[in-house]
């Protein structure tokens, strides 16, 4: 252990088994109900629930605790429309040129298209970018460690923290995502990763009928 840095004690409180597996499968079955929607409801939302997810966001772990990331929040209703235009038009040509046949054919079930209303009629939009490099006080760029994995972990718990408060978000990559950088006007050492709107869901709103792969299916226990 390093003796040049400070240390503090770790904030831990060890539960009783029964407890801990009554958190754990009060969690999974909240998480369960999680649903990823493109139906939004306009209902303005607080700023401060979306200040609380980033936050939340934010203690998600990182290489060499650098925290490799940048979350745009926009509610402004003509940054939002001009983001939708650029966003469809990226999104026309993926499903017109870019995307393969088989590709297009998985994501049937989900009844997409180039139309992102979700866009400007969620309350929020948020735009998380990773950090690629850094800059130092001098003004050069030093690396960073790992951005791709920390900003994705600080995804999932954006994406949890969202659920958990009582709103919904969609993971949204339209491909290529560099207008977001130019659009944003973000360094060039930060990279587009996801657009997520956040609000409530739609009055009516309706999900595909899928299953989640169950356990066996997505993992491998070894043991003695």
């Amino acid at each position: 252990m390093s003796t040049t840095h400070p240390f503090v004690p770790l904030q831990y409180e060890r539960r009783p088994e029964p407890e801990m597996m009554r958190r754990a499968s009060e969690w999974l079955e909240e998480s369960q109900a999680r649903r990823s929607t493109r139906q939004f409801s306009a209902d303005p939302v607080a700023r401060e629930l979306i200040e609380h997810a980033i936050l939340t966001a934010g203690t998600a772990p990182s290489g060499a605790h650098l925290q490799p990331w940048t979350f745009v929040a926009i509610s402004n209703p003509a940054l939002k429309a001009s983001i939708r235009q650029a966003a469809e038009e990226e999104e026309r040509q993926f499903y017109e040129r870019r995307a393969t046949e088989e590709w297009l054919r998985d994501l049937a079930p989900l009844g997409t298209d180039q139309v992102k209303e979700h866009i400007t009629t969620a309350p929020w939009l948020v735009v998380l970018f990773k950090h690629t490099k850094r800059p130092r006080p001098d003004g050069s760029l030093a690396p960073t460690y790992y951005a791709s994995e920390s900003a994705g972990i600080a995804a999932g718990f954006f994406i949890a923290a969202i659920h958990r408060m009582g709103l919904c978000t969609l993971p949204h990559t339209p491909s290529p995502m560099g207008f977001l950088r130019s659009t944003l006007g973000r360094p060039d050492y930060e990279t587009p990763l996801l657009l997520m709107p956040v609000g409530y869901p739609a009055p009516d709103a309706r999900v595909p009928a899928l299953a989640r792969k169950p356990l066996e299916s997505i993992s491998v226990f070894v043991e003695d």
